[in-house]
């Protein structure tokens, strides 16, 4: 099975070096036309570089098509107008890889605020101002598919990284609402949680580790998640040449009737509300409300038909 992008139009945010660049590079040589974009600069989100322009010479050189984009993903107009560029030159936008992104680790003792907002804004608002800007078109045209960067930080956790922790997951969350409004149009949203050495991980790894990490070995998992014949709503991590899959997952409620719905009695339950058992992965939002009215059904008998969280 070969997958091609030709005649698709894929938009990468943050994709002057790294993941970006690496994601940039294949979907050129699998026939995309490419939009690289990049504000340039260092991982802390200052200064500015030519570095988008470098790719896109890359990509020509080895015969294919792009264009340089030094939009920033905060500005939400001109993220607008990277979208209206690409549609004039080649007729739509197919694919976005939601990739810009920066750095400010401290611990939250030592964090100001200015930083926890930066971070977010550039991960996650810029992120939704990349998607709302392609998403009318992807409605319109019927198709669409998009990649949101979450990582194993928000996922999981990592000390000293408060402000991107909460950014990433909050990115797994946006996919979450936005595979479930765009399944109609045939948009569907992934999620990648990546592992690479790139310069905003490069004094995290040692030289060995460093060098196994190569963005080149997510590429795989990024391009089939926004490929045609991609999943939607995954949540998948890469690197190093592994790959695995991660859900939100949530176990069977357990109900208390009127009399035990005390904190006591909350207490007294922890043991079996906490249990990693019966464990699945709701596919919206809904099925925390119908799992709740399941287990009152298994006390009382009876309940309501229908509920909202």
């Amino acid at each position: 099975m070969s997958i091609s992008f030709k005649d698709k139009v894929a938009i990468v945010t943050g994709a002057g070096g790294g993941l970006g660049r690496a994601y940039a590079l294949e979907l050129g040589r699998r026939g995309a036309k490419v939009v690289v974009n990049d504000l340039g600069g260092s991982r802390d989100g200052t200064g500015s570089s030519d570095a988008a322009s470098a790719v896109v010479e890359e990509i020509e050189r080895a015969g294919g098509e792009a264009m340089a984009n030094g939009a920033s993903v905060t500005e939400y107009e001109q993220m607008e107008k990277m979208v209206a560029d690409a549609k004039q030159k080649w007729g739509g936008v197919h694919c976005l890889i939601n990739n810009a992104g920066v750095l400010r680790d401290k611990s939250f003792a030592k964090m100001e605020p200015a930083d926890f907002e930066f971070v977010v804004d550039v991960h996650l608002n810029g992120s939704a101002n990349a998607t709302k800007a392609v998403w009318e078109t992807m409605r319109e045209q019927a198709y669409g598919r998009i990649l949101m960067t979450a990582s194993s930080t928000g996922l999981f956790g990592n000390f000293g990284q408060a402000n991107y922790g909460a950014a990433k997951l909050g990115l797994a969350g946006l996919t979450k609402t936005l595979q479930l409004e765009g399944a109609k149009y045939n948009i569907k949203v992934n999620t990648l949680a990546p592992v690479a050495g790139t310069r905003m991980t490069e004094d995290l790894f040692p030289k060995e580790a460093f060098e196994l990490f190569a963005p080149e070995n997510v590429v795989p998992a990024a391009l089939y998640l926004v490929s045609e014949d991609s999943p939607t709503n995954a949540i998948v991590g890469a690197g190093a040449g592994g790959f695995h899959s991660a859900w939100v997952v949530m176990n069977d409620a357990v109900w208390l009737p009127e009399g035990e719905r005390t904190v006591e009695g909350f207490a007294e339950n922890w043991d079996k509300i906490s249990e990693q058992s019966n464990l699945k992965a709701p596919q919206s939002g809904q099925e925390q409300s119908g799992a709740i009215l399941t287990a009152m059904q298994k006390v009382t008998g009876s309940g309501p038909g229908s509920a909202r969280g």
